[in-house]
């Protein structure tokens, strides 16, 4: 039987769990929200909320009402929260117009190849001299063109953090793209309060009013990364060393950020919650060392007392200095929580201590439940501590103990031996716990792991945090210790790119069900118990369906078609039931970033496809064929067709890569599966050298058993016509993906009446400025009620043939992921 006091403890322990766990759960339902309740309601939720956690404090010990209280608070919290910020709203009808905004540079800028992206926050807004309410901090990007390493302009190089400036510019309501299991940067940007984004306009020229009136941390951060690139010659070096120095992620090149996340160690690369927890705990071994030398600070304040505030401190201000990011303000806030019930003397189990401060994160930032980062942040710590191998208090009472364990120089380095041996066997275990215990969630997040993570990272982890890093900081005060620094990161490139050769470096999976992640995460908690192995293996099972999820495949005959969401482009993913089809590879974005990297590869790895059988690129417009060369690179293909001339790098590439490529033609078909794909245009005749991109389009035609799709590229109303002439009894089809974007010079009516489709995808960016689809054109699709499924209001769409029920709402991805914080056309509020 157990004694008393460990049923009292037990009890405790729960009613402790349950209010902590009270708050995160009523945030979590609220984040659950489709369209955000009236603000009446959720201050009702407050006063009901508090009005139950008072009769629970007078009644005494009525954990449950009290749990219930605080969660009804959450609730009503975090919505009010919401409601506050999305009634700061950009007026519609000033959208892509042209405005004079006088305000204050609030961040350092972020660098590009052609330009730079800064938060600014709004002073004065101002149209044909009337004044106008704009949102107080929006998102701007100050571009010198779309080409390669565009030097930035004069004007552009003065651009400081705490400036005053004014601009014209042209604002939009927050409005990213919308893709299944893609990144939410419309959550990224109401989380930092950030409520429009928009361009500066180079005339009227801009003018800079005051050179520093406000942001002297932001400042001093512009400093210190100027003095990296004047000091450090290595472009690499130099942006490593300001991403860590002083968090600029935007200093790390594409080519580097691949290694990087190849090898696994991004997550070291910027500032994360590892950074800011070694520094507070390097710190905390510093000063606990160094005040017990001094016995008046001793009496002042005990050394256990004052390494753990001075941890903090360090680290608070590290967190500051690097930006003050979502990430490292989660880490604060966690660190805080744990130093005050330390220094409370409360000796909580970690289990409550983590929940505490999961509670503690929330309260300041309940969207942070929806960050990957969060749970990760949180999983690593609570595993390592769940197998036993985080001791700090052993750590610290080692340090504080050295000198009285050794009297003389011999015996010290004796004790220092052991001690060594013990560091770096502790580390080798500790990454092994991280990485197998962190692998299902890891996939879960990202769907993919690098599988020389673990070595990598025992490379990286003391090199990046015990010398780079400190390195990067004290470079601020000896700036020939950043030379130091660039060699050591040259070293570590050089280290990473050998391991990265590995011809399986990466391993990815699609996405599991519901149920086959939480075993996954089960058997993660399972295996790095301090449990018998002949036990552990019993998690194995539990994880299987997740590493090998099961696979929703088209049936023989049948197809599914993805219309991707890549703004102002074309990219559609066809997939029968043992093959994929790529049809164009959408838009290049910027010199640094294109549709292939930022979304067809992530939404292929993400439905469990690693291989593209056939990639059509209809034309060599960059919005059809700038993410193409990611793709060649990213993923295998096993065949390329297109009308591009044998000489574009893109074919020179494939070729390099052994794939195999020809040009597509009219009557060429293939069958996969059951299903039919025949190619209509172009013909050979008009395949010239002098005949414009457009009218090369590869259009291609894929028949299912009982249903079909046309993809047309870019033809305009001369080709339609010749399809009209040669195919006219082939190009009827349920599904069409609009020719030319919906462009004036497409979509003829004899055309539209010949394909009679029931739906039309347009792929076109939000606000282009193309004007795409016109008025006129989507007006005569309407006429014919034909329904529509365009790219700005609906996201990706995604229809599967064996439904036969052709939808535009049905396969909406903003439909279906739809939450408050994302874009709308009509906004209720």
């Amino acid at each position: 039987m157990s004694s008393p006091r460990v049923s009292v403890a037990v009890n405790t322990g729960w009613r402790l769990a349950m209010l902590g766990a009270a708050w995160p759960v009523g945030a979590a339902l609220q984040l659950r929200e489709v369209a955000l309740r009236e603000l009446s309601v959720h201050v009702a939720c407050m006063a009901l909320g508090l009005l139950l956690v008072a009769v629970a404090t007078l009644a005494g010990r009525r954990s449950m009402v009290a749990a219930l209280g605080l969660l009804i608070l959450a609730f009503g919290v975090t919505g009010g929260r919401a409601s506050i910020r999305l009634a700061e709203k950009l007026p519609i009808a000033i959208e892509g117009h042209d405005l004079q905004v006088t305000g204050v540079v609030a961040s350092l800028p972020q660098r590009s190849s052609n330009g730079l992206r800064f938060r600014f926050e709004v002073d004065e807004a101002t149209q044909d001299g009337q004044l106008l309410v704009v949102p107080a901090v929006v998102s701007l990007g100050w571009y010198a063109g779309f080409q390669d390493e565009a030097p930035l302009t004069a004007a552009q190089g003065e651009l400081r953090a705490g400036q005053r400036w004014r601009f014209t510019v042209r604002l939009r309501r927050p409005h990213g793209l919308s893709n299944p299991q893609g990144f939410d940067q419309e959550l990224r940007w109401f989380e930092e309060g950030v409520r429009a984004t928009g361009s500066v306009r180079e005339t009227p020229v801009p003018r800079l009013l005051d050179l520093a009136v406000a942001h002297p941390i932001e400042r001093l951060r512009q400093h210190v990364r100027d003095a990296i690139d004047a000091t450090v010659a290595d472009r690499r070096a130099a942006g490593v060393l300001s991403a860590l120095a002083v968090g600029d992620q935007s200093s790390i090149e594409r080519d580097d950020w691949d290694l990087f996340r190849r090898a696994g160690i991004a997550h070291l690369v910027s500032i994360s919650g590892l950074h800011i927890t070694m520094f507070a705990w390097l710190a905390g071994v510093v000063i606990g060392a160094m005040w017990r030398r001094n016995q008046r600070a001793m009496l002042w304040v005990a050394a256990p007392a004052a390494a753990l505030w001075g941890g903090f401190a360090v680290a608070f201000v590290y967190a500051v200095f690097s930006g003050w990011g979502v990430p490292s303000q989660r880490t604060v806030w966690m660190l805080g929580t744990v130093c005050l019930l330390r220094g409370a003397g409360l000796r909580w189990p970690w289990p409550l201590v983590l929940l505490a401060a999961a509670t503690v994160v929330t309260v300041i930032d309940p969207w942070a439940l929806l960050q990957p980062g969060f749970w990760l942040s949180f999983a690593a710590v609570g595993l390592l501590l769940l197998s036993g191998s985080a001791k700090v208090e052993s750590l610290a009472r080692d340090s504080g103990d050295s000198d009285a364990a050794s009297a003389t120089v011999t015996g010290r380095l004796r004790a220092l031996v052991p001690k060594l041996r013990g560091w770096v066997s502790g580390g080798i275990r500790t990454q092994w716990i991280a990485t197998l215990g962190l692998t299902p969630l890891t996939l879960v997040c990202f769907q993919q792991l690098s599988l020389i993570g673990f070595v990598a990272n025992l490379i990286a982890i003391p090199l990046i945090t015990l010398v780079i890093t400190p390195l990067a900081l004290l470079g601020s005060i000896a700036a020939p210790l950043w030379k130091a620094g660039a060699w050591a990161v040259s070293l570590l490139c050089a280290s990473l790119g050998w391991l990265a050769q590995a011809p399986a470096a990466v391993w990815s999976v699609g996405v599991a069900p519901w149920w086959a992640q939480v075993a996954g995460l089960l058997a993660a908690a399972w295996l790095v118990m301090p449990l018998p192995w002949r036990v552990r293996a019993l998690a194995v099972p539990l994880v299987l369906p997740m590493l090998l999820p099961v696979r929703q495949l088209p049936t023989s005959g049948e197809f599914e078609l993805v219309a991707a969401d890549v703004g102002q482009g074309t990219a559609v993913i066809v997939r029968t039931r043992h093959h994929v089809l790529v049809y164009d590879a959408g838009p290049q974005y910027s010199p640094d970033f294109d549709a292939g990297q930022r979304v067809l590869l992530p939404l292929l790895r993400s439905r469990g496809d690693h291989h593209i059988d056939t990639l059509v690129l209809s034309h060599r417009d960059t919005d059809h064929v700038g993410g193409a060369a990611t793709l060649l690179q990213g993923m295998p293909i096993g065949e390329l067709t297109s009308s591009i001339e044998d000489l574009h790098p893109l074919r020179i590439d494939a070729q390099g890569r052994g794939v195999n490529q020809h040009r597509c033609a009219a009557g060429q078909h293939w069958e996969w599966d059951g299903v039919r794909f025949e190619m209509l245009h172009p013909g050979t005749d008009v395949d010239t050298p002098a005949s414009r991109p457009n009218t090369l389009s590869c259009v291609l035609r894929v028949q299912g058993a009982g249903a079909s799709a046309l993809l047309t590229g870019d033809i305009e109303r001369d080709q339609e016509i010749r399809l009209l002439r040669e195919h006219r009894d082939a190009l009827s089809s349920d599904v069409l993906l609009v020719p030319h974007h919906g462009s004036k010079t497409s979509s003829s009516a004899a055309f539209l009446d010949a394909v009679s489709p029931r739906v039309a995808v347009f792929q076109a960016g939000h606000l282009n400025r193309y004007g795409h689809p016109a008025a006129d054109v989507l007006a005569r699709y309407r006429q014919r009620g034909i329904a529509i499924a365009d790219s700005p209001n609906c996201g990706a769409w995604t229809w599967h043939s064996a439904s036969r029920d052709v939808r535009p709402s049905g396969g909406c991805e903003r439909a279906d992921a739809r939450r408050y914080w994302h874009w709308q056309a009509e906004d209720p509020h």
